[in-house]
């Protein structure tokens, strides 16, 4: 036997070896195959670079039982709405949110600064519906809703049975009709039943006077309008020569960061950072003054337990360069950093990416911005048409 023909029959043989053991190994990772009749393989995961950790198989598996056997006609859009939805419930995270098409477009008009309620922020907080803030003459604040309202009942349905965009549903309706609000607050020994009547919100998001000699600005939130609105307030102030301002942020749920950003650097100084962004693997990012210092007078800024989120950030940026004192009280302390993501059919994921730091690395999140000099607005002083916060703002002033 030549040498030629040894090595031919050598390779052979390992031909053969080889496809035996590929074989006995398909065999015992797909024994079922020999045991099931009708069995076909499944697919765990379809796309590549996805988790391998994960058998997605059981998700098609309960897919299907859901599709077969429920006694009813499940709707596989809204299956899928319900488990993306379940997954960002997963996550423990008040803040992180699923919006289907209705939901993303009723968060759009909110930004927008128009739509149909009560006029009140809604965040869910510690498993808890909470209101952040009523927006300034909104059917919420002249009902007697306050910032940090927890709702126990709408209409006497449990909020604790509801998801939260269902909740926020049952309190919108049509104008003049009316929602009753089981309400929990701080200091009550029981619980109160508040009926609010719906009305249309337009909320401009900036409104400004001359007091005096002293610019007041208001800030009701930061959305699509405001960085012009403050733009035009503070070239007005100016023109009237006016060196002294009052900021006032109380009851500002928030809203965009670069707004935050860009209306904060308006009293900064070059390249001083506004915020810091902290991510999950402790990288910091810094987010400098964009848009150059509009005015260097003297000022205050208003804060209450409303004050959240991008109203935060202007109060711990000024309050840590002493560009301004902080007036009022404790503010929310909402310092968690969210990306808006747009799906192909128009929903979109809210999803925490981040913490907000101040520009001395303050914590935001659950600690809030302590003022300057604490001042407690009174039911007493309301009732009256007292306000102690803008008085002492004021007289700091002058």
């Amino acid at each position: 036997m030549n040498s030629d023909y040894k090595k031919f029959l050598k390779i052979v043989g390992i031909i053969i070896v080889i496809c035996l053991i590929y074989l006995g190994g398909y065999l015992v990772g797909h024994k079922n195959f020999l045991l099931e009749d009708g069995y076909i393989p499944k697919i765990t995961n379809l796309n590549l670079g996805k988790p391998t950790d994960v058998d997605f198989s059981m998700f098609w598996d309960a897919w299907d039982i859901v599709k077969e056997k429920f006694y009813g006609k499940p709707e596989s859009q809204q299956m899928l709405y319900g488990a993306i939805s379940g997954a960002v419930d997963s996550l423990d995270d008040p803040y992180s949110l699923f919006m289907d098409p209705a939901d993303a477009k009723r968060f759009a008009d909110d930004m927008n600064g128009s739509f149909s309620g009560i006029g009140a922020q809604i965040e869910s907080k510690e498993g808890l519906v909470m209101i952040v803030a009523p927006l300034p003459d909104s059917p919420a604040e002249k009902a007697g809703l306050k910032a940090q309202d927890i709702i126990l009942k709408i209409d006497g349905e449990e909020v604790s049975n509801m998801g939260f965009y269902e909740a926020i549903d049952k309190i919108r309706g049509k104008k003049g009709t009316k929602v009753k609000l089981t309400i929990l607050r701080k200091g009550w020994d029981d619980t109160k039943e508040i009926e609010v009547t719906r009305d249309t919100i337009i909320v401009k998001s900036v409104k400004y006077e001359i007091k005096d000699d002293i610019g007041y600005i208001k800030i009701n939130q930061f959305g699509d309008d405001t960085l012009d609105l403050i733009k035009d307030a503070i070239n007005d102030i100016k023109n009237s020569n006016i060196n002294k301002l009052i900021i006032d942020v109380r009851n500002n749920p928030g809203g965009y960061l670069q707004d935050a950003i860009d209306i904060t650097s308006f009293f900064l100084d070059d390249d001083e950072v506004v915020v810091k962004e902290r991510d999950k693997y402790g990288n910091v990012e810094e987010f400098e003054t964009t848009l150059g210092k509009r005015f260097d007078g003297k000022m205050m800024v208003l804060v209450n337990g409303g004050s959240a989120s991008a109203s935060e950030i202007m109060a711990g940026a000024l309050q840590d360069y002493n560009r301004a004192k902080i007036v009022g009280e404790k503010t929310f302390g909402k310092g968690s950093v969210q990306t808006i993501a747009d799906l192909s059919d128009g929903s979109k994921l809210r999803i925490t990416i981040a913490r907000w730091l101040t520009p001395k690395d303050r914590e935001i999140d659950k600690e809030g911005i302590e003022p300057d000099i604490k001042i407690e607005l009174s039911e007493e002083d309301k009732e009256n048409e007292r306000d102690p916060q803008m008085d002492k703002a004021i007289e700091m002033l002058h």
